[in-house]
């Protein structure tokens, strides 16, 4: 059976057919027309790199969701027109009035549109824990905003941090990439500290994601406030009290909102090595996605 050639007889790629039955993959959702914007908020001081972060986190989350209309809003921004690091407060003001406007043009129209029901944007932290301060900032922006405007969840706990913490060790070399291979890594940790930032709550909460991480690793995980005095440093004495020798801090923070030097002081309280944050790790557009869904209430595949 010849197959179709293209110039100079050279083989043409042809579309793969759908696949059927109970393996097929299934067909990612779309974003429903008039949809409400995701804002991603951005904690800590802007900087290239958080905007570098924001924009990968978000183009990720587009090909989630496509047709999805995604922004960037900082937290603590610049308020000046046309700046760079817009603040979270002229985001949703400008997401407000162009609402207005497609409503106003539609009833103009005789139409009746969804928009007018709805929220003008779902606003998404760009937290991997409930960070007490910085939400409390965004809860603000969203009172002075002109429209309605819903709060999503931050992104954890869950399971796809917890591989992405694995990952950050691994890279690290404080950690095996995969427990079933059958290779050591001499500098793996026996001992990990999570640090988090965001007081009580924050730990309380990324201890969950440290149980995962512990059930990956075969090693104990205990959570620690990187932004509280002797944290790091009591959760390393019970972790060397347990018996653990070679240890090493896992941050479970995004990035931007871990204050500069806060890592390297934890470390030397610690004695130990440090893994990278999480970073623009690929998860997080999709846990972005996740909870801008389940803030609206649309139907998405299980998040894995």
């Amino acid at each position: 059976m010849s197959s179709p050639t293209g110039p100079a007889g050279l083989p043409v790629r042809m579309p793969r057919p759908r696949q059927t039955g109970r393996h097929r993959r299934p067909e990612p959702a779309v974003a429903p027309e008039g949809a409400p914007a995701l804002v991603l908020a951005v904690p800590g001081v802007p900087s290239p790199a958080a905007r570098s972060l924001a924009e990968e986190t978000l183009s990720i989350a587009r090909s989630e969701l496509p047709g999805l209309d995604a922004l960037i809003g900082y937290v603590d921004g610049d308020d000046a027109e046309g700046s760079e690091y817009p603040t979270l407060s002229a985001v949703l003001s400008a997401v407000a009035a162009a609402r207005a406007a497609r409503i106003e043009f539609a009833r103009a129209a005789g139409q009746e549109t969804a928009a007018a029901e709805g929220p003008a944007a779902v606003v998404v932290p760009l937290l991997a824990g409930p960070d007490s301060a910085q939400l409390r900032l965004i809860r603000q922006a969203l009172m002075d905003s002109p429209a309605p405007v819903e709060l999503a969840d931050v992104l954890g706990p869950h399971p796809l941090l917890a591989e992405a913490l694995h990952v950050r060790l691994s890279e690290a070399g404080l950690a095996r990439a995969d427990r079933a291979r059958l290779f050591t890594v001499a500098t793996a940790a026996d001992g990990i500290i999570l640090g988090t930032v965001g007081g009580a709550e924050a730990v309380q909460a990324a201890g969950i994601t440290g149980m995962l991480l512990a059930a990956r690793l075969a090693v104990p995980v205990i959570a620690a406030a990187l932004d509280q005095e002797g944290s790091v440093a009591a959760v390393a004495e019970q972790l060397r009290g347990s018996g653990s020798l070679q240890l090493a801090l896992a941050p479970y923070v995004i990035g931007p909102e871990a204050a500069e030097g806060l890592l390297e002081t934890a470390c030397k309280e610690a004695d130990c090595a440090s893994a990278e944050p999480l970073g623009a790790y690929p998860a997080l557009g999709k846990l972005a996605v996740a909870q801008y869904a389940a803030a609206l209430g649309i139907p998405q595949p299980a998040t894995r």
